[in-house]
Protein backbone atom coordinates (compact mmCIF):
# COMPACT_ATOMS: atom_id res chain seq x y z
CA UNK A 1 0.00 0.00 0.00
CA UNK A 2 1.26 3.48 -0.89
CA UNK A 3 0.59 6.10 1.79
CA UNK A 4 1.46 9.76 1.59
CA UNK A 5 1.81 12.08 4.55
CA UNK A 6 1.62 15.82 3.95
CA UNK A 7 2.47 18.86 6.05
CA UNK A 8 1.62 22.15 4.34
CA UNK A 9 -0.19 25.45 4.59
CA UNK A 10 1.72 27.14 7.42
CA UNK A 11 5.47 26.67 6.99
CA UNK A 12 7.99 23.97 6.05
CA UNK A 13 5.78 21.98 3.69
CA UNK A 14 6.87 18.40 3.04
CA UNK A 15 5.79 15.03 1.67
CA UNK A 16 6.58 11.56 2.98
CA UNK A 17 5.88 8.44 0.92
CA UNK A 18 5.59 5.06 2.63
CA UNK A 19 5.33 1.73 0.85
CA UNK A 20 3.92 -0.81 3.30
CA UNK A 21 5.85 -0.01 6.50
CA UNK A 22 8.94 1.53 4.89
CA UNK A 23 9.71 5.17 4.14
CA UNK A 24 10.81 5.30 0.50
CA UNK A 25 10.89 9.07 0.05
CA UNK A 26 10.63 12.18 2.21
CA UNK A 27 11.51 15.72 1.20
CA UNK A 28 11.00 19.41 1.88
CA UNK A 29 9.12 21.60 -0.57
CA UNK A 30 11.67 24.39 -0.19
CA UNK A 31 14.38 22.30 -1.83
CA UNK A 32 12.36 22.31 -5.05
CA UNK A 33 10.70 25.73 -5.02
CA UNK A 34 13.82 27.53 -3.70
CA UNK A 35 11.61 29.44 -1.26
CA UNK A 36 13.07 29.11 2.24
CA UNK A 37 10.64 27.37 4.63
CA UNK A 38 8.05 27.27 1.83
CA UNK A 39 4.58 26.74 3.27
CA UNK A 40 3.17 25.33 0.04
CA UNK A 41 3.79 22.16 -1.90
CA UNK A 42 5.76 22.33 -5.13
CA UNK A 43 4.91 20.66 -8.44
CA UNK A 44 8.44 19.27 -8.84
CA UNK A 45 8.30 17.73 -5.36
CA UNK A 46 4.97 16.10 -6.19
CA UNK A 47 6.32 14.68 -9.46
CA UNK A 48 9.25 13.13 -7.64
CA UNK A 49 6.97 11.70 -4.96
CA UNK A 50 4.73 10.20 -7.65
CA UNK A 51 7.71 8.27 -9.01
CA UNK A 52 7.51 6.16 -5.84
CA UNK A 53 3.80 5.47 -6.34
CA UNK A 54 0.48 7.28 -6.44
CA UNK A 55 -1.11 7.54 -3.00
CA UNK A 56 -3.97 5.27 -2.10
CA UNK A 57 -4.60 7.46 0.93
CA UNK A 58 -3.20 10.81 2.10
CA UNK A 59 -2.71 11.71 5.75
CA UNK A 60 -2.87 15.41 6.65
CA UNK A 61 -0.73 16.45 9.62
CA UNK A 62 -3.33 18.36 11.66
CA UNK A 63 -7.04 18.99 12.19
CA UNK A 64 -8.16 21.88 9.94
CA UNK A 65 -11.48 22.32 11.78
CA UNK A 66 -9.87 22.78 15.19
CA UNK A 67 -7.21 24.99 13.68
CA UNK A 68 -9.93 27.17 12.15
CA UNK A 69 -11.58 27.63 15.55
CA UNK A 70 -8.31 28.82 17.07
CA UNK A 71 -7.59 31.16 14.14
CA UNK A 72 -11.10 32.60 14.50
CA UNK A 73 -10.51 33.12 18.23
CA UNK A 74 -7.16 34.77 17.50
CA UNK A 75 -8.63 37.13 14.91
CA UNK A 76 -6.49 35.80 12.09
CA UNK A 77 -7.17 35.98 8.37
CA UNK A 78 -7.56 33.00 6.01
CA UNK A 79 -9.22 30.96 8.71
CA UNK A 80 -10.18 27.86 6.75
CA UNK A 81 -7.89 25.65 4.68
CA UNK A 82 -9.61 22.64 3.11
CA UNK A 83 -7.04 19.85 2.63
CA UNK A 84 -9.23 18.34 -0.11
CA UNK A 85 -9.40 21.56 -2.16
CA UNK A 86 -5.79 22.42 -1.43
CA UNK A 87 -4.45 19.07 -2.64
CA UNK A 88 -6.80 18.98 -5.63
CA UNK A 89 -4.95 22.05 -6.97
CA UNK A 90 -1.89 19.82 -7.25
CA UNK A 91 -3.77 16.91 -8.81
CA UNK A 92 -3.88 14.87 -5.59
CA UNK A 93 -7.34 13.33 -5.33
CA UNK A 94 -6.78 10.32 -3.06
CA UNK A 95 -8.93 9.98 0.07
CA UNK A 96 -7.69 12.23 2.89
CA UNK A 97 -7.53 11.48 6.59
CA UNK A 98 -6.41 14.06 9.08
CA UNK A 99 -5.19 13.86 12.63
CA UNK A 100 -3.90 16.33 15.22
CA UNK A 101 -0.81 18.52 15.12
CA UNK A 102 0.80 17.30 18.35
CA UNK A 103 -0.23 13.70 17.67
CA UNK A 104 1.75 13.90 14.41
CA UNK A 105 4.79 15.27 16.25
CA UNK A 106 4.43 12.56 18.88
CA UNK A 107 4.09 9.75 16.34
CA UNK A 108 7.05 10.91 14.24
CA UNK A 109 9.26 10.47 17.30
CA UNK A 110 7.60 7.67 19.24
CA UNK A 111 7.16 5.26 16.35
CA UNK A 112 10.69 5.80 15.01
CA UNK A 113 12.54 5.50 18.34
CA UNK A 114 15.54 3.22 17.86
CA UNK A 115 15.66 2.01 21.44
CA UNK A 116 14.15 -1.30 22.41
CA UNK A 117 12.10 -0.14 25.35
CA UNK A 118 8.43 -0.26 26.23
CA UNK A 119 8.13 2.60 28.70
CA UNK A 120 9.05 6.15 27.77
CA UNK A 121 8.03 9.76 28.18
CA UNK A 122 7.25 11.83 25.10
CA UNK A 123 7.51 15.62 25.25
CA UNK A 124 6.31 17.85 22.41
CA UNK A 125 7.02 21.60 22.50
CA UNK A 126 6.35 23.96 19.62
CA UNK A 127 4.80 27.36 18.95
CA UNK A 128 1.26 26.12 18.36
CA UNK A 129 -0.68 23.32 16.75
CA UNK A 130 -4.44 23.68 16.59
CA UNK A 131 -4.73 24.85 20.20
CA UNK A 132 -2.05 22.78 21.92
CA UNK A 133 1.39 24.29 22.49
CA UNK A 134 2.98 21.68 24.78
CA UNK A 135 2.04 18.07 25.35
CA UNK A 136 3.31 15.15 27.41
CA UNK A 137 2.66 11.51 26.70
CA UNK A 138 3.35 8.22 28.40
CA UNK A 139 4.08 5.97 25.46
CA UNK A 140 1.15 6.67 23.10
CA UNK A 141 -1.28 8.17 25.65
CA UNK A 142 -1.39 11.94 26.17
CA UNK A 143 -1.34 12.72 29.88
CA UNK A 144 -0.88 16.51 30.02
CA UNK A 145 -1.02 19.54 27.75
CA UNK A 146 -0.87 23.34 27.68
CA UNK A 147 -2.93 25.41 25.28
CA UNK A 148 -2.82 28.67 23.37
CA UNK A 149 -1.90 31.39 24.08
CA UNK A 150 0.54 30.06 26.72
CA UNK A 151 3.44 28.90 24.57
CA UNK A 152 7.17 28.58 25.13
CA UNK A 153 7.65 28.26 21.39
CA UNK A 154 5.69 31.45 20.66
CA UNK A 155 7.75 33.26 23.29
CA UNK A 156 10.97 32.23 21.55
CA UNK A 157 9.65 33.08 18.08
CA UNK A 158 8.25 36.44 19.17
CA UNK A 159 11.64 37.58 20.40
CA UNK A 160 13.30 36.14 17.33
CA UNK A 161 11.20 38.68 15.44
CA UNK A 162 11.87 41.37 18.06
CA UNK A 163 15.60 41.32 17.33
CA UNK A 164 15.10 41.67 13.60
CA UNK A 165 15.09 38.01 12.58
CA UNK A 166 12.43 35.93 10.84
CA UNK A 167 10.19 33.85 13.14
CA UNK A 168 9.66 30.18 12.27
CA UNK A 169 12.98 30.38 10.45
CA UNK A 170 15.79 32.16 12.32
CA UNK A 171 15.37 30.91 15.89
CA UNK A 172 18.70 29.12 15.60
CA UNK A 173 20.38 32.49 14.96
CA UNK A 174 18.98 33.84 18.24
CA UNK A 175 20.33 30.70 19.91
CA UNK A 176 23.80 31.44 18.52
CA UNK A 177 23.62 35.08 19.58
CA UNK A 178 22.90 34.10 23.18
CA UNK A 179 26.54 33.24 23.90
CA UNK A 180 27.57 36.84 23.22
CA UNK A 181 25.01 38.56 25.44
CA UNK A 182 24.41 39.37 29.09
CA UNK A 183 21.48 37.16 30.19
CA UNK A 184 20.79 39.28 33.30
CA UNK A 185 20.06 42.62 31.68
CA UNK A 186 16.53 41.91 30.43
CA UNK A 187 15.90 38.70 32.34
CA UNK A 188 13.32 39.91 34.88
CA UNK A 189 11.16 41.74 32.37
CA UNK A 190 11.14 38.87 29.90
CA UNK A 191 10.58 36.26 32.57
CA UNK A 192 7.49 38.14 33.73
CA UNK A 193 6.17 38.23 30.16
CA UNK A 194 6.70 34.51 29.80
CA UNK A 195 5.21 33.65 33.21
CA UNK A 196 2.14 35.79 32.70
CA UNK A 197 1.26 33.93 29.52
CA UNK A 198 1.09 37.13 27.48
CA UNK A 199 -0.24 36.36 24.01
CA UNK A 200 2.83 36.73 21.81
CA UNK A 201 1.23 35.36 18.66
CA UNK A 202 1.60 38.74 16.96
CA UNK A 203 5.09 39.31 18.31
CA UNK A 204 6.45 41.66 20.94
CA UNK A 205 6.85 44.94 19.06
CA UNK A 206 5.29 46.76 22.03
CA UNK A 207 8.08 45.71 24.40
CA UNK A 208 10.90 48.27 24.69
CA UNK A 209 10.45 49.89 21.27
CA UNK A 210 13.67 51.86 21.80
CA UNK A 211 15.89 48.76 21.53
CA UNK A 212 18.88 49.06 19.22
CA UNK A 213 20.91 46.36 17.48
CA UNK A 214 23.47 46.70 20.27
CA UNK A 215 20.82 45.38 22.69
CA UNK A 216 19.89 42.33 20.63
CA UNK A 217 22.57 40.01 21.98
CA UNK A 218 21.47 40.70 25.57
CA UNK A 219 17.86 40.01 24.60
CA UNK A 220 18.92 36.74 22.97
CA UNK A 221 20.86 35.68 26.05
CA UNK A 222 17.89 36.36 28.35
CA UNK A 223 15.44 34.58 26.06
CA UNK A 224 17.64 31.49 25.84
CA UNK A 225 18.10 31.40 29.63
CA UNK A 226 14.34 31.68 30.22
CA UNK A 227 13.68 29.02 27.59
CA UNK A 228 16.08 26.67 29.36
CA UNK A 229 14.51 27.29 32.78
CA UNK A 230 11.06 26.42 31.45
CA UNK A 231 12.45 23.51 29.49
CA UNK A 232 13.99 22.08 32.65
CA UNK A 233 10.66 22.40 34.47
CA UNK A 234 8.96 20.51 31.64
CA UNK A 235 11.61 17.78 31.67
CA UNK A 236 11.11 17.37 35.42
CA UNK A 237 7.34 17.26 35.00
CA UNK A 238 7.56 14.66 32.24
CA UNK A 239 9.79 12.50 34.39
CA UNK A 240 7.49 12.86 37.39
CA UNK A 241 4.30 12.07 35.44
CA UNK A 242 5.70 9.08 33.57
CA UNK A 243 8.26 7.63 35.96
CA UNK A 244 10.43 6.86 32.94
CA UNK A 245 14.15 7.45 32.48
CA UNK A 246 13.77 7.50 28.69
CA UNK A 247 12.53 10.43 26.61
CA UNK A 248 11.32 11.14 23.10
CA UNK A 249 11.47 14.89 22.42
CA UNK A 250 9.68 16.43 19.42
CA UNK A 251 8.34 19.71 18.01
CA UNK A 252 10.19 22.72 16.69
CA UNK A 253 11.78 23.38 20.08
CA UNK A 254 13.62 20.07 19.80
CA UNK A 255 15.95 21.89 17.38
CA UNK A 256 17.29 24.01 20.27
CA UNK A 257 20.53 22.04 20.64
CA UNK A 258 21.77 24.39 23.37
CA UNK A 259 18.80 23.53 25.56
CA UNK A 260 19.03 19.86 24.62
CA UNK A 261 22.28 19.54 26.56
CA UNK A 262 20.09 19.51 29.70
CA UNK A 263 18.14 16.36 28.77
CA UNK A 264 20.71 13.87 30.17
CA UNK A 265 20.29 15.47 33.60
CA UNK A 266 16.79 13.97 33.71
CA UNK A 267 16.72 11.04 31.30
CA UNK A 268 19.31 8.31 30.76
CA UNK A 269 18.39 7.86 27.12
CA UNK A 270 16.61 10.10 24.66
CA UNK A 271 15.60 10.21 21.01
CA UNK A 272 14.98 13.22 18.81
CA UNK A 273 13.91 12.21 15.32
CA UNK A 274 16.19 13.96 12.76
CA UNK A 275 13.32 16.16 11.52
CA UNK A 276 11.35 17.02 14.70
CA UNK A 277 9.61 20.16 13.41
CA UNK A 278 6.54 20.52 11.20
CA UNK A 279 8.24 19.14 8.09
CA UNK A 280 8.82 15.86 9.93
CA UNK A 281 5.10 15.70 10.68
CA UNK A 282 4.42 14.52 7.13
CA UNK A 283 5.85 11.22 8.39
CA UNK A 284 4.16 11.61 11.77
CA UNK A 285 0.77 12.07 10.09
CA UNK A 286 1.02 8.55 8.68
CA UNK A 287 2.38 6.95 11.84
CA UNK A 288 -0.29 8.58 14.01
CA UNK A 289 -2.86 6.54 12.07
CA UNK A 290 -0.98 3.28 11.55
CA UNK A 291 0.44 3.27 15.11
CA UNK A 292 3.21 0.92 14.03
CA UNK A 293 6.86 1.20 14.93
CA UNK A 294 9.09 1.50 11.86
CA UNK A 295 12.80 1.15 11.32
CA UNK A 296 13.80 4.61 10.12
CA UNK A 297 16.93 4.03 8.06
CA UNK A 298 18.24 7.52 8.72
CA UNK A 299 17.74 11.06 7.40
CA UNK A 300 18.86 10.36 3.83
CA UNK A 301 15.43 10.09 2.21
CA UNK A 302 15.19 12.91 -0.36
CA UNK A 303 16.31 13.58 -3.92
CA UNK A 304 18.99 11.17 -5.19
CA UNK A 305 22.22 12.31 -6.83
CA UNK A 306 23.74 9.10 -8.12
CA UNK A 307 27.41 8.16 -8.04
CA UNK A 308 30.05 7.15 -5.54
CA UNK A 309 30.77 9.50 -2.65
CA UNK A 310 33.64 11.75 -3.84
CA UNK A 311 36.16 10.82 -1.16
CA UNK A 312 39.30 11.19 -3.30
CA UNK A 313 38.16 14.40 -4.99
CA UNK A 314 36.96 16.05 -1.78
CA UNK A 315 40.14 15.10 0.09
CA UNK A 316 42.32 16.63 -2.63
CA UNK A 317 40.30 19.87 -2.66
CA UNK A 318 40.36 20.10 1.14
CA UNK A 319 44.13 19.65 1.34
CA UNK A 320 44.75 22.24 -1.37
CA UNK A 321 41.99 24.82 -0.82
CA UNK A 322 40.69 24.04 2.69
CA UNK A 323 37.04 23.99 1.63
CA UNK A 324 34.84 21.82 -0.60
CA UNK A 325 31.18 21.15 -1.29
CA UNK A 326 29.65 17.69 -1.55
CA UNK A 327 26.27 16.94 -3.12
CA UNK A 328 25.88 13.18 -3.35
CA UNK A 329 23.35 10.45 -2.57
CA UNK A 330 19.92 11.03 -1.05
CA UNK A 331 19.28 14.50 0.35
CA UNK A 332 18.73 14.87 4.08
CA UNK A 333 15.15 14.96 5.39
CA UNK A 334 15.56 17.57 8.08
CA UNK A 335 16.94 21.08 8.51
CA UNK A 336 20.62 20.13 8.71
CA UNK A 337 23.09 18.92 6.12
CA UNK A 338 24.64 15.71 7.45
CA UNK A 339 27.19 14.90 4.78
CA UNK A 340 25.18 14.51 1.58
CA UNK A 341 24.57 18.23 0.92
CA UNK A 342 27.44 19.69 2.92
CA UNK A 343 30.12 22.35 2.80
CA UNK A 344 33.25 21.00 4.46
CA UNK A 345 36.32 22.90 5.66
CA UNK A 346 39.49 22.42 7.67
CA UNK A 347 38.52 23.39 11.26
CA UNK A 348 42.07 24.28 12.35
CA UNK A 349 42.43 27.66 10.69
CA UNK A 350 41.86 30.76 12.82
CA UNK A 351 40.28 32.54 9.84
CA UNK A 352 38.27 29.57 8.54
CA UNK A 353 35.09 30.53 10.37
CA UNK A 354 35.14 34.05 8.92
CA UNK A 355 35.87 32.71 5.43
CA UNK A 356 32.98 30.21 5.46
CA UNK A 357 30.57 32.77 6.92
CA UNK A 358 31.58 35.09 4.09
CA UNK A 359 30.91 32.39 1.48
CA UNK A 360 27.51 31.68 3.02
CA UNK A 361 26.80 35.41 3.48
CA UNK A 362 26.04 34.91 7.19
CA UNK A 363 26.65 37.04 10.26
CA UNK A 364 30.23 36.79 11.51
CA UNK A 365 29.23 35.50 14.97
CA UNK A 366 27.47 32.42 13.60
CA UNK A 367 29.03 29.13 14.79
CA UNK A 368 29.80 26.01 12.78
CA UNK A 369 29.56 22.33 13.68
CA UNK A 370 32.25 19.65 13.56
CA UNK A 371 31.70 16.21 12.08
CA UNK A 372 33.80 13.40 13.52
CA UNK A 373 33.80 9.62 13.61
CA UNK A 374 31.85 8.41 16.64
CA UNK A 375 34.82 6.38 17.87
CA UNK A 376 36.99 9.54 17.99
CA UNK A 377 34.50 11.90 19.64
CA UNK A 378 35.51 11.13 23.24
CA UNK A 379 39.12 12.15 22.58
CA UNK A 380 38.20 15.69 21.57
CA UNK A 381 34.90 16.49 23.28
CA UNK A 382 33.60 16.23 26.84
CA UNK A 383 31.07 13.44 26.26
CA UNK A 384 29.85 10.34 28.02
CA UNK A 385 31.10 6.87 26.94
CA UNK A 386 29.33 5.67 23.82
CA UNK A 387 28.25 9.21 22.89
CA UNK A 388 26.61 9.52 19.49
CA UNK A 389 25.03 12.59 17.93
CA UNK A 390 24.25 11.66 14.35
CA UNK A 391 21.91 14.61 13.76
CA UNK A 392 23.69 17.56 15.47
CA UNK A 393 21.13 17.71 18.28
CA UNK A 394 23.30 18.54 21.30
CA UNK A 395 26.13 20.90 22.16
CA UNK A 396 29.13 19.68 24.16
CA UNK A 397 32.39 21.21 25.37
CA UNK A 398 35.43 20.97 23.12
CA UNK A 399 38.47 19.70 25.05
CA UNK A 400 41.03 21.46 22.85
CA UNK A 401 39.31 24.60 21.51
CA UNK A 402 42.56 26.33 20.51
CA UNK A 403 43.36 23.53 18.09
CA UNK A 404 40.01 23.69 16.26
CA UNK A 405 38.86 27.33 16.48
CA UNK A 406 36.52 27.16 13.47
CA UNK A 407 34.10 24.75 15.16
CA UNK A 408 34.08 26.15 18.70
CA UNK A 409 31.52 28.77 19.71
CA UNK A 410 32.24 31.66 22.07
CA UNK A 411 31.04 29.59 25.04
CA UNK A 412 33.53 26.80 24.25
CA UNK A 413 30.90 24.40 22.91
CA UNK A 414 30.39 22.59 19.63
CA UNK A 415 27.27 21.13 18.03
CA UNK A 416 28.86 17.79 17.23
CA UNK A 417 27.82 15.40 14.48
CA UNK A 418 29.15 11.89 14.94
CA UNK A 419 29.34 9.37 12.10
CA UNK A 420 29.64 5.60 11.94
CA UNK A 421 30.39 3.48 8.88
CA UNK A 422 26.82 2.22 8.94
CA UNK A 423 25.25 5.69 9.07
CA UNK A 424 27.10 7.25 6.15
CA UNK A 425 29.89 5.13 4.60
CA UNK A 426 31.07 7.84 2.22
CA UNK A 427 31.41 10.53 4.87
CA UNK A 428 33.05 8.05 7.26
CA UNK A 429 35.65 7.18 4.60
CA UNK A 430 36.31 10.87 3.92
CA UNK A 431 36.91 11.51 7.63
CA UNK A 432 39.19 8.50 7.83
CA UNK A 433 41.21 9.62 4.81
CA UNK A 434 41.35 13.20 6.11
CA UNK A 435 42.70 12.07 9.48
CA UNK A 436 45.29 9.79 7.85
CA UNK A 437 46.39 12.61 5.56
CA UNK A 438 46.46 15.50 8.04
CA UNK A 439 46.19 14.09 11.54
CA UNK A 440 43.02 16.15 12.04
CA UNK A 441 40.11 13.96 13.23
CA UNK A 442 37.25 16.21 12.17
CA UNK A 443 35.89 18.55 9.52
CA UNK A 444 33.78 21.66 9.75
CA UNK A 445 30.38 20.70 8.36
CA UNK A 446 27.72 23.20 7.35
CA UNK A 447 24.84 23.12 4.92
CA UNK A 448 25.55 23.69 1.24
CA UNK A 449 23.60 26.91 0.86
CA UNK A 450 23.83 30.61 1.48
CA UNK A 451 21.88 32.58 4.07
CA UNK A 452 18.18 32.79 3.24
CA UNK A 453 18.27 30.03 0.62
CA UNK A 454 17.38 26.33 0.91
CA UNK A 455 20.04 23.65 0.88
CA UNK A 456 21.30 22.47 -2.52
CA UNK A 457 19.12 19.62 -3.80
CA UNK A 458 20.04 18.59 -7.34
CA UNK A 459 23.16 18.34 -9.51
CA UNK A 460 22.11 21.57 -11.19
CA UNK A 461 21.84 23.30 -7.81
CA UNK A 462 25.37 22.17 -6.96
CA UNK A 463 26.74 23.42 -10.26
CA UNK A 464 24.98 26.74 -9.72
CA UNK A 465 26.47 27.05 -6.22
CA UNK A 466 29.95 26.37 -7.57
CA UNK A 467 29.58 28.93 -10.35
CA UNK A 468 28.18 31.68 -8.11
CA UNK A 469 30.29 31.28 -4.98
CA UNK A 470 33.60 29.88 -6.25
CA UNK A 471 33.60 26.70 -4.17
CA UNK A 472 34.24 23.40 -5.92
CA UNK A 473 31.25 21.09 -5.50
CA UNK A 474 31.54 17.37 -6.19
Amino acid sequence: MIRWGISAGTHDASITVMRSDRVVFAAHSERYSKVKNDKDLDAKLIREALAFGSPEVVYWYENPILKATRKLYAGQDNIWLSPKKYLAKYGITAPIKWGYHHASHHAAGYYTRPFDFNDCAVLVIDAIGEWTTTSMWKNDVKIWSANYPASLGLFYSAFTAKIGLQPNCDEYILMGMAAYGNPHRFYTELKDICIDGVNLHRGASWWRPELTEADYFDVAAAVQRIYEEYFVSLLAKAKELTGSDKLVFMGGCALNCLGNRLIPNYFKRHWIMPNPGDAGSSLGAILAHTKKHINLSGPYLGHLIQGDYPVVEALKELTTCGVVGVANGRAEFGPRALGNRSLFADPRGVKTKDAINAIKQRQEFRPFAPVIRAKDAGDYFDVEPGFQSAYMQRIVKCLTPDEYPAIVHKDGTSRVQTVTMNQNPGLYKLLTAWKEKTGCPMLLNTSLNIKGMPIVNTIEDGQDFERKYGVKVF
